[in-house]
């Protein structure tokens, strides 16, 4: 890969990545367009997306995926969907992000890994900055939207760690994405009294899927073999003030006083974890 291209393709996928975030807030927030709909629609243009993507590739196609991911995909695509009818973006991108971390983490130790005392240290750090977000008051995030996010975070978590060391990740993904749209369409069949589409929304939707999603993760596959596995966790820190930053610029959101201490802890937490672990890599 030619120099300077990877940091280009990074930085693409971070800000898909973010872009998710926003496309899905700005459609459950200004349109009409109801949760289980846009999960549907996102899904969908998704599959079709890489689908395309693999075909254009013209490569061999050395994995479809399966259904226990398929399954885990479409929890994370659903709870994120559903999370963001009242989460502002900032705090469901946030809220997503540590689950993911903390899912991946909390498999390490499960396994064997052991942390350094600077691990733990960053670990009950970006904790204790997860427990102050949600403490209730009134500038808590709403409680509902909260454990929806945590559970879409989990759920990703999951998925990513099924997705470890396969020979064809964005064959798989489309897969993955393929097996999700029936499950999701389901969703929506059982929910159809509740249904509600505008053209806005259903845009909103295959923009997320097609791009944010599709064209996002067909990125990322790609420059994922030139980053080191800390350097990859440690970039994926920006998708959440990225998406930060896009709520202030581009939906009018604000940054609360509690939002703000909060992401310094749980994004600093995970950084020193990080940083420890790479430094442990190279002793």
């Amino acid at each position: 890969m030619p120099h300077g291209r990877p940091m280009i393709l990074t930085a693409l996928a971070m800000v898909a990545f973010a872009g998710n975030s926003l496309l899905c807030r700005a459609a459950l927030k200004h349109t009409g367009i109801d949760a289980e709909s846009f999960t549907t629609i996102r899904l969908l243009s998704g599959a079709v997306m890489l689908w395309l993507l693999v075909r254009l590739r013209r490569g061999r196609v050395t994995g479809s995926g399966n259904w226990l991911s398929a399954l885990a995909l479409f929890v994370y695509a659903a709870g994120f969907s559903f999370a963001y009818v009242s989460l502002p973006t900032a705090t469901g991108a946030l809220l997503l992000f540590g689950a993911v971390q903390a899912t991946m983490i909390g498999r390490g130790i499960w396994v064997g890994e052991r942390l350094r005392p600077w691990q733990w240290g960053g670990f009950a750090l970006a904790f204790a900055g997860m427990v102050g977000l949600l403490l209730p008051g009134l500038s808590a995030p709403p409680l509902q939207g909260s454990v929806l996010m945590l559970a879409a975070g989990v759920a990703w978590g999951v998925y990513s760690l099924r997705g470890r060391g396969v020979g064809d990740p964005t064959g798989v993904t489309a897969g993955n994405f393929l097996r999700a749209v029936p499950i999701a369409a389901g969703l929506s069949l059982l929910m159809l009294d509740q249904v509600s589409l505008d053209l806005a929304g259903v845009l909103y939707a295959v923009c997320s899927g097609a791009l944010a999603s599709g064209v996002g993760y067909a990125i990322w596959y790609t420059v994922l073999p030139a980053l080191k596995a800390t350097s990859a966790a440690t970039v994926q820190l920006s998708v959440p003030v990225i998406a930060a930053v896009g709520g202030i610029v581009l939906l009018g959101e604000s940054v609360t006083l509690r939002l703000a201490l909060a992401s310094i802890a749980i994004l600093g937490g995970i950084a020193l974890m990080l940083m420890e672990k790479r430094r442990a890599e190279k002793t």
